[in-house]
């Protein structure tokens, strides 16, 4: 490994590249530190602690959101456009041939769509964020002037993580969306170890709580790699064809089938679901602050209860596991470009019969990553029970993210170095 990165930085554009990464990451910490203006610190704080759904969308805006800094959005406006537009393409059939069939030109066409649908997503989200912030005292009271400019600071801020997000992809050593979220993860590891010190060292937190911790933790991180990693692998055989004196086909390959198929979309959806009533509380409070305020502190209450959001929340994962899953692998598509490159699983007649086969494998194993998925996003509540503190924490969408993330950098390396002639250097 280190030979590998020691090679990387020898070769001169792949050090250029990485060099630019570097400093697109340098840039979005530094905006991450920027906060908007007349911020209460201390209720922010608390709002973020007794609330594991802000929680969440601090880690994936990469602590922007503890500081409310004029980027404290990070890539969820971006994020909910790209799904939204994925969802689009079962409806538009000329979405799908565009996002599916069109190749290369296609996908930069339907990532301009996305583009555009992030713009009035951002605005509104940061302004019904900003309200939601300005009730529960964390924010002064601001005039409509003032709260139009920091929404449209916030989009800027959220717009221009999308820009920094393409440059990085652009450099191909690595998705720019999921490097950005990544080093917002990893950057609130100091912080978490310091405070993990300091219980230890006051004596609250016992030894044998530690010991639980560094146990769960190193199972959660082989089962997240061995899951991210597994998959199906289905036998397809290719049938001969002779044309002139040339013998085509005949060869032997495999249709992989990813277990955990759906990555860490279900989470995000879910996540979106449980936040919509307390954003509708929000928009129902400016027209009537008492059914507002009765509908906020419900929503609080029911967020409070960790068994009843604990068991909602993994039902939610597991549902969007097969939906998602059902909108992104098409068995019939998948049959159809097989039957047409001669291709065949062995057994199964080509057509309807392979796509039914196909079907009810990719039912099967994603009865088992939907299990995952679900089980690590309800593992920072079951950590908390167990351990009986919030200092001890075992992120599990949080782990899912830098464990994939870290996986694909690693393949995309040794792909570009593999491209230099340097497949050699292990």
């Amino acid at each position: 490994m280190l030979n590998k990165f020691a090679t990387l930085f020898k070769i001169r554009d792949l050090r250029n590249k990485v060099l630019i990464v570097a400093l697109v990451l340098a840039c979005f910490r530094l905006l991450a530190a920027i906060p908007i203006p007349g911020v209460n610190i201390e209720a922010l704080k608390g709002l973020l602690s007794g609330n594991q759904l802000l929680g969440f969308l601090n880690i994936f805006s990469g602590g922007a959101l503890s500081n409310l800094s004029i980027v404290m959005l990070g890539l969820g406006p971006y994020i909910t456009a790209t799904i939204i537009m994925q969802l689009l393409t079962m409806i538009f059939p000329k979405l799908k041939v565009l996002y599916y069939e069109e190749g290369a030109a296609g996908r930069a066409k339907f990532n301009r769509y996305s583009r555009y649908l992030t713009v009035p997503l951002a605005f509104l989200q940061t302004y019904g964020f900003l309200k939601l912030l300005t009730s529960q005292g964390v924010l002064q009271p601001l005039g409509f002037g003032q709260t139009i400019v920091n929404v449209l600071v916030v989009t800027a801020g959220s717009m221009i993580l999308v820009w920094l997000g393409e440059i990085v992809t652009e450099q191909k050593i690595g998705n720019g969306v999921s490097l950005l979220i990544f080093a917002g993860i990893v950057s609130g590891l100091p912080l978490s170890l310091r405070n993990a010190y300091a219980n230890y060292s006051a004596g609250t937190t016992p030894v044998t709580t530690y010991l639980i911790f560094g146990i769960l933790a190193l199972i959660v991180i082989g089962g997240v790699v061995l899951v991210n990693e597994a998959e199906r692998k289905i036998p397809v055989s290719y049938a001969k064809r002779i044309r002139g004196n040339k013998v085509y086909g005949g060869a032997a390959s495999y249709l992989p089938l990813k277990v955990n198929q759906a990555g860490v979309i279900p989470i995000i959806f879910a996540i979106s679901i449980l936040l919509f009533p307390q954003f509708i509380s929000q928009i129902i409070s400016a027209f009537s602050p008492s059914v507002g305020m009765m509908l906020n502190n419900w929503v609080v209450k029911f967020l409070n209860n960790q068994t009843i959001y604990g068991s909602i929340y993994f039902v939610l994962v597991f549902v969007f596991t097969y939906f998602y899953t059902a909108i992104t692998f098409d068995p019939s598509e998948i049959s159809k470009n097989l039957q047409r490159s001669g291709g065949f699983v062995p057994g199964i007649r080509p057509g309807e019969s392979t796509a039914s086969f196909l079907k009810s494998v990719i039912s099967r194993i994603t009865l088992f990553g939907a299990s995952f998925l679900g089980i690590i996003a309800v593992l920072p509540v079951f950590t908390q029970v167990l351990t009986n503190t919030q200092a001890l924490t075992i992120g599990g969408t949080a782990l899912l993210i830098v464990v994939s993330v870290a996986i694909e950098t690693v393949k995309q390396i040794d792909s570009e170095l593999t491209v230099r002639e340097y497949e050699g250097f292990k």
